[in-house]
């Protein structure tokens, strides 16, 4: 074993012993390797409630495999707390709090090895940016997926979730559903611990913590109640000192063949736009190149297999049920890089094979017994798959020079391709209040700009991409394009992270009323086609666009103090990863 950090800052340190004594250590505990556990539990929502108590069953795993544990916490906030008030502004940048938290215990504390327990949209990503940055030997434990509420007429699948409690809302507004049913729904659309029960950011961002090799298999969307929850925790405790013996660090695992294994189980799960903000801060953090003609690449390759809403039919905790992960990459291994490392000690291909071998493959699909459903309800095979190519497709053109995401598999087909004529807002609220009041009108290109990370935080635009959504006619017959990021319960034809953003001087900036914008999501475009209602060749596209360049003044706006006004100083372009940065590069801590 390579010298342990812990003993080694020891000798320097002799006033660190004491300390830890009067905490309720023992002087054998002194000589044992180190163990962060680092969580974001609190009583702020869900997702976080019940990660403490995860906390104690991996202090056990820990302790009992000869480790010293010891606990920190920063609490996380709650996207659908914040969602449609100016709060939701702190949603970006609290990944960024969590990121340096975790940081600043690690080192601080001069940890040996770490495990960090989340659930939620912001909290994984911010752990694992913490891992990539630290470089240390550590584990991911998800916290889990909730059970599915009540079904309703008013929702088009059954068992409720929070994603659509924006639609019922909608639909309350325009008298169509009652408000005794409307309180019902709501009340019950969170029903156990753990987070929402669909393929939003939170989800995906669990499946690409085991995609990525820093999650144990099969623990990424397992319902918080079971106990195999508990006996998961356990094994990340006892496996977190195997890798500090074998010096196995996160840094090892997250290579290029790992980004790209996320990637490719991204595009067939039907996964969140929000993680193509956070995988490309996590490449940054070990300094690899995030390549988005690649993203393009693996879409069009993977087919999309998992029937789990917002693009399906089913809740995500059936997933964990059919099988997990693990299932879906045994469906599209013949795309994966077999041979990436993972926290097991083991490569991806290793471990699909000691499943196979176990049973999990043949035993855990007879769970979906209980609701009514198989295997091929829930995970598609690849040879019949919910779309032959993957979630995400990347725009460029004239006007996200930089590159844009839409999540194809919540698109509507008729709107692949679009023309439209633009209206344009300079923020959410606006667009909201002239979606409801009849503004907006079939054909028309919606633009919502001054919304993207150096702006105001880049935040989530749900309830107008559900005001479109929610009414038939606009949904296949209106574009969102914005500067800003969607929910991972968003649907419909929305263009997000439109780089460079307007605050940044983008051509998103300089588009005006009536402008004629077309998307194609066949071949990745997005493009300034005219003005004033009437197409124009792209040579005068050219010269409009470099003469509405020089007229061009930035919109100031008033200045943020605290964690807001930081982030947007130093946020990174979206396509970078909207990543809080002091500096280029990162050095990690191996060699403190």
């Amino acid at each position: 074993m390579k010298e342990l950090r812990s003993q080694k800052f020891r000798i320097l340190n002799p006033e660190a012993d004491p300390l830890r004594l009067a905490c309720g250590w023992t002087r054998g505990d002194l000589a044992k390797p180190y163990v962060l556990v680092e969580t974001v539990g609190g009583d702020s929502h869900p997702s976080s409630v019940h990660l403490r108590e995860l906390a104690s069953h991996v202090r056990d795993g820990i302790t009992e495999a000869g480790g010293a544990p010891a606990l920190y916490h920063c609490t996380d906030l709650c996207d659908g707390i914040l969602q449609g008030t100016p709060a939701m502004r702190l949603s970006l940048p609290s990944r960024e709090v969590i990121t340096m938290a975790t940081e600043m215990h690690a080192i601080g504390g001069h940890f040996d090895g770490l495990v960090v327990i989340s659930s939620s949209d912001k909290a994984v990503p911010g752990h694992l940016i913490a891992l990539a940055r630290l470089g240390l030997p550590s584990i991911i434990v998800p916290g889990g997926t909730m059970e599915a509420g009540p079904a309703s007429p008013s929702i088009p699948h059954p068992g409720m979730s929070l994603e659509q409690v924006g639609t019922i809302h909608a639909e309350l507004k325009r008298g169509k559903v009652e408000k005794e049913e409307y309180e019902f729904l709501r009340e019950h659309a969170c029903p156990s611990k753990g987070c929402c029960t669909f393929m939003g950011t939170a989800c995906t961002m669990q499946a690409m913590a085991e995609a990525l090799g820093l999650a144990l298999p099969g623990s990424a969307l397992r319902p918080p109640h079971l106990f195999a929850m508990e006996r998961g925790c356990r094994e990340a405790g006892n496996q977190i000192l195997r890798l500090i013996s074998k010096n196995i660090t996160a840094k090892d695992i997250l290579t290029q063949k790992a980004m790209e294994n996320a990637i490719t189980v991204h595009a067939a799960i039907g996964g969140s736009t929000n993680v193509m903000l956070h995988l490309p801060a996590i490449a940054r953090e070990v300094g690899i190149p995030f390549d988005w003609d690649k993203v393009q690449e693996i879409n069009k390759r993977t087919p999309f297999i998992v029937n789990v809403r917002p693009s399906g039919d089913h809740a995500s905790h059936h997933l964990w049920y059919a099988g997990g992960i693990p299932r879906v990459m045994l469906e599209i291994r013949h795309l994966l890089h077999l041979d990436a490392l993972t926290v097991t000690g083991k490569t991806v291909g290793e471990n699909l094979e000691y499943l196979e071998r176990t049973g999990w493959f043949e035993k855990m699909p007879r769970f979906l017994a209980n609701f009514g459903l198989n295997l091929r309800d829930v995970v598609c095979a690849p040879s019949g798959p919910l779309d032959k190519r993957g979630a995400i497709v990347v725009l460029k053109g004239n006007l996200s020079p930089e590159g844009a995401v839409a999540k194809r598999s919540a698109i509507d087909p008729s709107m692949f391709e679009f023309v439209g004529r633009a209206k344009v807002f300079d923020s959410q609220e606006e667009a909201l209040k002239a979606i409801f009041e009849g503004g907006v009108s079939p054909g028309d290109a919606l633009v919502i700009r001054y919304e993207g990370p150096r702006a105001t935080g880049m935040p989530e635009q749900f309830y107008v991409t559900e005001a479109i959504a929610s009414d038939a006619t606009l949904n296949k017959s209106v574009a969102l394009i914005t500067d800003g990021r969607f929910s991972g319960g968003s649907r419909g034809p929305c263009i997000g992270h439109v780089s460079p953003e307007a605050a940044a001087g983008g051509p998103i900036a300089l588009i005006e009323k009536d402008d004629l914008i077309h998307i194609d999501l066949n071949r990745g475009r997005l493009e300034l086609v005219g003005t004033k209602g009437k197409k124009l060749p792209p040579t005068q596209i050219k010269v409009v666009l470099e003469s509405r360049a020089k007229r061009w003044k930035p919109k100031i706006a008033k200045p943020e103090g605290g964690l807001l006004g930081l982030y947007t100083s130093l946020a990174s372009p979206a396509s970078e990863g909207a990543l809080m940065s002091f500096r280029k590069e990162t050095s990690g801590v191996r060699n403190a």
